[in-house]
């Protein structure tokens, strides 16, 4: 018996220690993921095609929100769709709706 608890101690720790390994590890590669990558092109490729002016700083806050909103929704089309209308209200302040 007391060997099955002390296993089954040693599982959760090595669950907790893990899980904080892979948070670190997450946080590491957000900025150079190749999900940001393909993000970048792509915004890059549509900002062309709109005929507008390529910003760095404007894909990178897109692909910063592109790559939060996935992880809180695991859906491309609904977090693609979300920060590319947010960018556009950005881009236009003055707009009225």
């Amino acid at each position: 018996m007391k060997s099955r608890k002390y296993k089954f101690l040693i599982f959760v720790n090595l669950i907790i220690l893990f899980n904080s390994f892979n948070s670190y590890y997450l946080a590491q590669t957000k900025h150079n993921s190749i999900i940001k990558l393909f993000c970048l092109q792509s915004v890059k490729e549509e900002m062309l095609k709109a005929e507008m002016v390529y910003s760095e700083k404007i894909a990178n806050e897109t692909c910063d929100c592109y790559y939060e909103e996935f992880k809180q929704t695991s859906s491309h089309l609904d977090a693609k769709t979300k920060c590319k209308l947010e960018t556009k209200e950005n881009l236009n302040p003055n707009r009225k709706f």
